[in-house]
């Protein structure tokens, strides 16, 4: 059948979780609970298992990023949580939007070839099952930031495109 791992990685937001099946990382999110392991265990139809060593890499990786010291993520992705539109439209994101950079709605819905209109595209971030990994936040508005469904919203999404350079840091921000 398979199995999950669960770990979490002490960030500037918050406790960020990564759930690792021997494919890849197959979900991340801005909380670490109990609750939330096991919706996402049930979602992946899987058996949770304590194995810190199936998540030392993705929690290593994750807090480097989180530290301004990682650009580019090298931990497999396991995609079996996006439906075929999902997959199209956020492989195209994690393959072709580089750190620092961003991209609008309807810039990715032509990028992927998808066949989604902009709107759409919003509905696919929103329903991101990998963020950060998978940078949903690097997708903006045409006119201004956007949403963001992660963590404490637009702000978590400010937060993190100010880490990446794209935003010049506020007089408060801080790492």
């Amino acid at each position: 059948m398979g199995s999950v791992a669960f770990g979490a990685v002490g960030t500037p937001l918050g406790e960020f979780l990564v759930a690792v099946t021997e494919d890849g990382v197959a979900a991340t999110g801005f909380r670490d609970s109990d609750g939330e392991r096991r919706r996402i265990a049930a979602r992946l139809g899987l058996d949770e298992v304590a194995d810190e060593a199936r998540t030392a890499v993705a929690r290593a990786e994750m807090a480097a990023y989180f530290a301004g010291e990682l650009t580019r993520f090298s931990v497999p992705v396991d995609w079996r949580l996006t439906s075929r539109a999902q997959r199209r439209v956020l492989g195209t994101l994690y393959e072709r939007v580089p750190y620092g950079r961003t991209v609008t709605y309807g810039e990715l819905a032509e990028l992927s070839g998808s066949g989604v209109p902009a709107r759409g595209i919003g509905s696919i971030m929103g329903s991101n099952p990998i963020p950060v990994l998978v940078p949903c936040h690097r997708v903006v508005a045409g006119n201004g930031l956007g949403g963001f469904s992660g963590g404490d919203g637009v702000e978590s999404k400010r937060w993190l495109l100010t880490l990446e350079g794209y935003l010049q840091p506020t007089l408060d921000w801080e790492m």
